[in-house]
């Protein structure tokens, strides 16, 4: 099936290597199309990524990930994302297990998935 004939049901929010053209080639096999977006309340800091096929996808070591401050003033910038339930699948095989899938609403006012820090308390 092509991307035409799917349903771009999913909104994804990015802030790291979700938005290389080589890391969205390698998990979706296309080039994803986005806009810029921020997450108000989170901050961002490295997480240290262990997983050797994780480094050779994206050309790090280091990726960003994100934590809910609570803090009105902190605000991550990135690129959210209209994917097909299928392309969110992968995106969950590619994150490594520091990282816990959560429904945010954006900046914008949209509602989308982000991977944030598995080990940060959940938004309340």
């Amino acid at each position: 099936m092509s991307t035409k004939d799917q349903t771009f049901s999913e909104n994804l929010f990015s802030y790291g290597t979700l938005q290389l053209e080589q890391v969205q080639l390698a998990t979706f096999g296309r080039k994803l199309n986005g806009r810029a977006d921020d997450m108000p309340g989170y901050s961002l800091t490295l997480l240290k990524i262990e997983d050797p096929d994780v480094v050779a996808t994206s050309g790090k070591t280091h990726h960003p990930v994100v934590a809910y401050s609570g803090n009105p003033g902190d605000k991550v910038s990135g690129t959210v994302f209209a994917i097909t339930p299928e392309e969110l699948q992968h995106a969950d095989d590619y994150e490594v297990d520091a990282y816990r899938r959560d429904r945010v609403v954006l900046a914008s006012g949209v509602s989308a998935w982000v991977y944030v820090d598995a080990a940060s308390p959940r938004r309340e």
